[in-house]
């Protein structure tokens, strides 16, 4: 269906507009005219470019005068959108940062501090198809209960097995990666969730191929370690509004403290560490290789693949990092902050899935890990929210894309460097509970590279 039509008095150019359409993901543009960055496609006969594109052809077509057909659109049909949703003035100064940018852009607020609320809001302000994607199936169900609850519509759904698409629909990445040709004209608003997920080489697609003007990125964790989110601003927009725990700390979220308690290895960790360490440490050196810039770490990998010293050196630094992180000294220390803090409800977070069973056979706690089927895992969140249980343990699967019942302790066995992961694990403390103060207590072995791994996760809060 066309949509617009513009006419100027040229005759010349009245008879021979551009007519823009959508094809599996690109715009095509058949016309006499040259538009900036479209390029020749000899079998359409037609210039082609990424459909994320659509706006700014649009707007150049329209800001130069030329004449132009409009069938790039085909939006499903949307109902009035009615939200009364109430918002905190930190989340009306995001949605206005967003609204004054363009309705584009990537809003930046801790876990717990009603990022989901701003999306639905934007729904309600733009009144306009829109799409939502999230990293998980957990939170593919969690948004659409939230939107059919808030604005009391019917809401699509694309994963999981379902594809049922209505004005306003929830998408895993992965679906909409899959479907992207078929969906990319289809909506005027995208909204991602985790946005920090699509600079991924796949998931970075899902935006080029869609036509959508509007765009919200949602997220606790903008910066990447592979510092693909430097992409993000061309795919999503630039950061509008961002907030750390610190700041919204005692009146929306919880007050929370940091502790570290360091730990001595045992004598044999010790000597075991220390020798493994210097066998990576060594080569290091001997072939003045340098690990402090992004992808040099991924680098050194790859060079052991055809390297056997390399490979040595890799393998030595591995049962070092697994003796520093799992050290018995460690279990040791974890039984007395227990001991101490029994009426807390507590999360206890390690790096790998062994120490988790072995704190769980030692302590008799639950755990969670990524081989808990679904239905296992939701009967252990549920008896850890009513109490049932008052401690679990977890390695990664809880750091995100799942609604994890409030805990006001939160203990870090082992973990990456990553602040992402530390803010993530540090959000699932944050609820607001009256009288209530969280505090996360990380558990680090002194004289190894874990020191420096705890001072690199904690720094992105200390920014922020």
């Amino acid at each position: 269906m066309v949509k617009s039509f513009y006419v100027i008095t040229t005759i010349e150019r009245s008879m021979h507009p551009t007519v823009l359409s959508f094809d599996r993901g690109n715009i095509l543009a058949k016309g006499n005219e040259r538009i900036p960055n479209m390029v020749w496609d000899e079998r359409a006969r037609a210039f082609r470019t990424e459909a994320m594109s659509y706006a700014e052809i649009v707007t150049y077509l329209q800001r130069k005068h030329l004449p132009f057909e409009d069938k790039v659109e085909d939006l499903i049909p949307c109902p009035e959108i009615i939200c009364h949703i109430s918002l905190r003035s930190y989340q009306r100064q995001a949605l206005r940062a967003w609204e004054k940018s363009g309705k584009r852009g990537v809003i930046v607020l801790p876990t717990g501090s009603g990022k989901t609320v701003i999306a639905i809001a934007a729904l309600g302000l733009l009144n306009q198809p829109a799409i939502i994607l999230v990293p998980t199936l957990d939170l593919l169900e969690q948004w659409k209960k939230w939107l059919e609850k808030e604005l009391n519509i019917s809401v699509g759904v694309c994963g999981g097995g379902e594809n049922r698409f209505f004005a306003i629909t929830v998408s895993t990445y992965d679906s909409a990666y899959l479907r992207a040709a078929e969906l990319g004209n289809k909506f005027k608003l995208m909204i991602f969730d985790e946005v920090h997920h699509l600079p991924a080489e796949g998931y970075r697609q899902i935006a080029e191929m869609f036509t959508a003007p509007y765009r919200m990125g949602l997220t606790a964790t903008f910066e990447r370690e592979d510092m693909l989110h430097s992409k993000l601003p061309k795919l999503v927009g630039s950061i509008v509004h961002r907030l750390g725990a610190e700041k919204l700390a005692g009146n929306y979220l919880a007050n929370y403290t940091k502790q570290r308690i360091s730990i001595d290895l045992t004598e044999k960790e010790m000597l075991d560490y220390t020798e493994n360490y210097r066998i990576f440490t060594d080569y290091l050196v001997t072939r003045r290789i340098r690990l402090g810039t992004p992808g040099a770490f991924r680098k050194f990998i790859m060079r052991s693949a055809r390297d056997k010293e390399g490979r040595r050196a890799l393998l030595a630094r591995n049962r070092a990092l697994n003796i520093a992180l799992n050290s018995e000294a460690k279990i040791d220390a974890l039984e007395k902050v227990l001991q101490t803090n029994q009426e807390e409800r507590t999360i206890i977070f390690t790096q790998h899935n062994h120490l988790v069973y072995k704190i769980s056979k030692r302590f008799l706690v639950p755990y969670v890990t990524h081989a808990t089927t679904k239905d296992e895992r939701r009967d252990i969140l549920s008896s850890f929210k009513d109490g049932i249980f008052r401690t679990l343990v977890t390695s990664k699967v809880l750091d995100e894309g799942i609604d994890v019942p409030e805990a006001s302790l939160g203990i870090i066995v082992s973990g990456t460097g990553s602040s992402r992961e530390f803010i993530q694990r540090l959000g699932r403390l944050l609820r607001k509970k009256e009288g209530k103060q969280a505090k996360l207590v990380e558990i680090v072995s002194k004289r190894t590279s874990e020191v420096k791994t705890s001072q690199r996760r904690n720094r992105q809060t200390s920014r922020t």
